[in-house]
Protein backbone atom coordinates (compact mmCIF):
# COMPACT_ATOMS: atom_id res chain seq x y z
CA UNK A 1 0.00 0.00 0.00
CA UNK A 2 2.83 2.37 0.87
CA UNK A 3 4.48 1.65 -2.48
CA UNK A 4 1.21 2.31 -4.27
CA UNK A 5 0.79 5.65 -2.50
CA UNK A 6 4.38 6.57 -3.36
CA UNK A 7 3.84 5.70 -7.02
CA UNK A 8 0.64 7.78 -7.14
CA UNK A 9 2.43 10.69 -5.47
CA UNK A 10 5.30 10.53 -7.95
CA UNK A 11 2.87 10.43 -10.89
CA UNK A 12 0.94 13.44 -9.58
CA UNK A 13 4.11 15.44 -8.93
CA UNK A 14 5.42 14.57 -12.39
CA UNK A 15 2.14 15.53 -14.05
CA UNK A 16 1.98 18.83 -12.15
CA UNK A 17 5.59 19.65 -13.00
CA UNK A 18 4.99 18.92 -16.66
CA UNK A 19 1.86 21.06 -16.68
CA UNK A 20 3.66 23.95 -15.00
CA UNK A 21 6.56 23.65 -17.44
CA UNK A 22 4.37 23.64 -20.54
CA UNK A 23 2.17 26.55 -19.48
CA UNK A 24 3.09 29.93 -20.99
CA UNK A 25 0.71 32.32 -19.25
CA UNK A 26 2.23 35.46 -20.73
CA UNK A 27 2.80 33.84 -24.15
CA UNK A 28 6.54 34.43 -23.98
CA UNK A 29 7.11 32.10 -26.92
CA UNK A 30 4.76 33.90 -29.31
CA UNK A 31 7.41 36.18 -30.84
CA UNK A 32 10.51 34.25 -29.84
CA UNK A 33 11.82 33.57 -33.35
CA UNK A 34 10.88 37.00 -34.71
CA UNK A 35 12.65 38.66 -31.79
CA UNK A 36 15.84 36.71 -32.41
CA UNK A 37 15.87 37.93 -36.01
CA UNK A 38 15.33 41.53 -34.93
CA UNK A 39 18.07 41.37 -32.31
CA UNK A 40 20.47 40.18 -35.00
CA UNK A 41 19.64 43.26 -37.07
CA UNK A 42 21.29 46.61 -36.49
CA UNK A 43 18.54 48.48 -38.32
CA UNK A 44 16.74 49.75 -35.22
CA UNK A 45 17.43 53.48 -35.33
CA UNK A 46 13.78 54.46 -35.80
CA UNK A 47 12.16 51.18 -34.75
CA UNK A 48 8.81 51.62 -32.97
CA UNK A 49 7.16 48.70 -31.20
CA UNK A 50 3.39 48.54 -30.74
CA UNK A 51 2.67 46.64 -27.50
CA UNK A 52 -0.88 45.59 -26.86
CA UNK A 53 -3.73 43.11 -27.12
CA UNK A 54 -6.17 42.16 -29.90
CA UNK A 55 -6.68 45.79 -30.86
CA UNK A 56 -2.97 46.07 -31.65
CA UNK A 57 -2.79 42.60 -33.20
CA UNK A 58 -5.84 43.30 -35.39
CA UNK A 59 -4.21 46.46 -36.69
CA UNK A 60 -1.71 44.32 -38.58
CA UNK A 61 -4.52 42.26 -40.09
CA UNK A 62 -6.69 45.17 -41.21
CA UNK A 63 -3.90 47.56 -42.21
CA UNK A 64 -0.74 45.55 -42.99
CA UNK A 65 0.83 48.34 -45.05
CA UNK A 66 0.83 50.62 -42.02
CA UNK A 67 3.49 48.33 -40.56
CA UNK A 68 5.11 47.29 -43.84
CA UNK A 69 5.70 50.89 -44.96
CA UNK A 70 6.99 52.12 -41.59
CA UNK A 71 9.62 50.85 -39.13
CA UNK A 72 6.83 49.58 -36.88
CA UNK A 73 6.88 46.21 -35.11
CA UNK A 74 3.57 44.72 -33.97
CA UNK A 75 3.67 42.91 -30.63
CA UNK A 76 -0.04 42.60 -29.95
CA UNK A 77 -1.46 39.38 -28.52
CA UNK A 78 -5.21 38.86 -28.49
CA UNK A 79 -6.88 38.63 -25.10
CA UNK A 80 -3.89 39.81 -23.07
CA UNK A 81 -4.06 41.87 -19.90
CA UNK A 82 -1.48 44.29 -18.50
CA UNK A 83 0.17 41.81 -16.09
CA UNK A 84 0.81 39.47 -19.01
CA UNK A 85 2.26 42.32 -21.06
CA UNK A 86 4.42 43.40 -18.15
CA UNK A 87 5.94 39.92 -17.95
CA UNK A 88 6.82 39.85 -21.65
CA UNK A 89 7.73 43.53 -21.91
CA UNK A 90 11.45 43.00 -21.47
CA UNK A 91 11.80 40.41 -24.22
CA UNK A 92 9.23 41.85 -26.64
CA UNK A 93 10.26 45.49 -26.22
CA UNK A 94 13.37 46.27 -24.17
CA UNK A 95 15.69 43.69 -25.72
CA UNK A 96 14.75 44.80 -29.22
CA UNK A 97 16.20 48.27 -28.48
CA UNK A 98 13.54 50.33 -30.25
CA UNK A 99 13.56 54.09 -30.46
CA UNK A 100 10.05 54.14 -29.02
CA UNK A 101 7.21 51.96 -27.82
CA UNK A 102 3.45 52.51 -28.15
CA UNK A 103 1.50 50.99 -25.24
CA UNK A 104 -2.22 50.36 -25.77
CA UNK A 105 -3.58 48.20 -22.96
CA UNK A 106 -6.15 47.80 -20.23
CA UNK A 107 -9.47 46.90 -21.80
CA UNK A 108 -9.06 43.16 -21.17
CA UNK A 109 -8.22 43.85 -17.52
CA UNK A 110 -11.54 45.67 -17.21
CA UNK A 111 -13.19 42.66 -18.84
CA UNK A 112 -11.63 40.40 -16.19
CA UNK A 113 -9.78 38.19 -18.68
CA UNK A 114 -7.20 37.12 -16.09
CA UNK A 115 -9.23 37.85 -12.98
CA UNK A 116 -10.53 40.96 -11.24
CA UNK A 117 -8.41 44.13 -11.35
CA UNK A 118 -8.94 47.61 -10.00
CA UNK A 119 -8.40 50.61 -12.26
CA UNK A 120 -5.41 51.54 -10.10
CA UNK A 121 -3.86 48.09 -10.60
CA UNK A 122 -4.22 48.40 -14.36
CA UNK A 123 -2.68 51.88 -14.40
CA UNK A 124 0.18 50.67 -12.17
CA UNK A 125 1.07 47.93 -14.65
CA UNK A 126 1.13 50.39 -17.54
CA UNK A 127 3.20 52.80 -15.46
CA UNK A 128 5.64 49.99 -14.64
CA UNK A 129 6.11 49.34 -18.36
CA UNK A 130 6.69 53.05 -18.88
CA UNK A 131 9.30 53.16 -16.12
CA UNK A 132 11.17 50.26 -17.76
CA UNK A 133 11.50 52.31 -20.94
CA UNK A 134 12.88 55.26 -19.01
CA UNK A 135 15.78 53.26 -17.58
CA UNK A 136 16.55 51.83 -21.03
CA UNK A 137 16.52 55.10 -22.98
CA UNK A 138 13.41 54.20 -24.95
CA UNK A 139 10.74 56.80 -25.66
CA UNK A 140 7.22 55.85 -24.65
CA UNK A 141 3.76 56.76 -25.90
CA UNK A 142 0.86 55.79 -23.66
CA UNK A 143 -2.45 55.46 -25.47
CA UNK A 144 -5.93 56.00 -24.22
CA UNK A 145 -8.06 52.89 -24.01
CA UNK A 146 -10.62 52.88 -26.80
CA UNK A 147 -14.25 53.47 -25.82
CA UNK A 148 -16.29 50.37 -25.08
CA UNK A 149 -19.89 50.08 -23.93
CA UNK A 150 -20.11 46.30 -23.56
CA UNK A 151 -18.09 43.09 -23.93
CA UNK A 152 -19.42 40.42 -26.32
CA UNK A 153 -17.57 37.75 -24.32
CA UNK A 154 -18.55 39.11 -20.89
CA UNK A 155 -21.91 40.90 -21.15
CA UNK A 156 -22.37 41.26 -17.38
CA UNK A 157 -19.60 43.87 -17.21
CA UNK A 158 -20.36 47.46 -18.23
CA UNK A 159 -16.99 49.01 -19.08
CA UNK A 160 -17.79 52.53 -20.30
CA UNK A 161 -17.20 54.45 -17.06
CA UNK A 162 -14.23 52.25 -16.08
CA UNK A 163 -12.54 53.11 -19.38
CA UNK A 164 -13.02 56.81 -18.68
CA UNK A 165 -11.54 56.44 -15.18
CA UNK A 166 -8.52 54.55 -16.48
CA UNK A 167 -7.89 57.09 -19.22
CA UNK A 168 -7.96 59.91 -16.67
CA UNK A 169 -5.29 58.15 -14.61
CA UNK A 170 -3.12 57.53 -17.67
CA UNK A 171 -3.47 61.09 -18.94
CA UNK A 172 -2.65 62.45 -15.50
CA UNK A 173 0.47 60.27 -15.32
CA UNK A 174 1.70 61.41 -18.73
CA UNK A 175 1.06 65.08 -17.89
CA UNK A 176 2.91 64.82 -14.60
CA UNK A 177 5.90 63.10 -16.21
CA UNK A 178 6.17 65.00 -19.48
CA UNK A 179 5.18 61.99 -21.61
CA UNK A 180 3.10 61.66 -24.76
CA UNK A 181 -0.55 60.61 -24.44
CA UNK A 182 -2.21 59.44 -27.66
CA UNK A 183 -5.92 60.11 -27.35
CA UNK A 184 -7.88 57.68 -29.51
CA UNK A 185 -10.87 57.83 -27.19
CA UNK A 186 -12.03 61.36 -28.06
CA UNK A 187 -12.01 60.66 -31.79
CA UNK A 188 -13.88 57.35 -31.54
CA UNK A 189 -16.45 57.73 -28.77
CA UNK A 190 -20.21 57.93 -29.33
CA UNK A 191 -22.88 59.64 -27.25
CA UNK A 192 -23.12 56.76 -24.73
CA UNK A 193 -19.34 56.50 -24.23
CA UNK A 194 -19.06 53.46 -26.47
CA UNK A 195 -17.21 52.85 -29.73
CA UNK A 196 -18.85 54.50 -32.73
CA UNK A 197 -20.67 51.79 -34.64
CA UNK A 198 -19.08 52.69 -37.98
CA UNK A 199 -15.58 52.38 -36.49
CA UNK A 200 -15.83 48.81 -35.14
CA UNK A 201 -16.98 45.33 -36.00
CA UNK A 202 -18.22 44.85 -32.43
CA UNK A 203 -18.45 47.06 -29.35
CA UNK A 204 -14.71 46.79 -28.58
CA UNK A 205 -12.58 46.15 -31.68
CA UNK A 206 -11.93 48.64 -34.50
CA UNK A 207 -12.58 47.81 -38.12
CA UNK A 208 -10.53 49.25 -40.97
CA UNK A 209 -12.31 52.59 -40.64
CA UNK A 210 -11.38 52.65 -36.96
CA UNK A 211 -7.71 52.06 -37.66
CA UNK A 212 -7.75 54.77 -40.33
CA UNK A 213 -8.86 57.17 -37.58
CA UNK A 214 -6.15 55.90 -35.21
CA UNK A 215 -3.20 56.05 -37.61
CA UNK A 216 -2.73 59.84 -37.93
CA UNK A 217 -3.20 60.20 -34.16
CA UNK A 218 -0.39 57.79 -33.35
CA UNK A 219 1.87 58.97 -36.17
CA UNK A 220 1.63 62.52 -34.88
CA UNK A 221 2.60 61.23 -31.42
CA UNK A 222 5.51 59.21 -32.85
CA UNK A 223 6.84 62.26 -34.71
CA UNK A 224 6.54 64.31 -31.56
CA UNK A 225 8.28 61.81 -29.29
CA UNK A 226 11.09 61.15 -31.80
CA UNK A 227 11.19 64.82 -32.83
CA UNK A 228 11.04 63.92 -36.52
Amino acid sequence: MKNLKLIVAVILISAFSKLSYTQDWANLNRFKNENIQLMDSNNNEARVIFMGNSITEGWLNFRPNFFKNNPYINRGISGQTTPQMLIRFRQDVIKLKPAAVVILAGINDIAGNTGPSTIEMIADNIISMSEMTKTNQIKVIICSVLPAYSFPWNPDIKPAEEVIKLNKLLKSYTNENGLIYADYFSAMVNDVNGLKEELGYDSVHPNESGYIIMEPIIQKSIKEVLKL
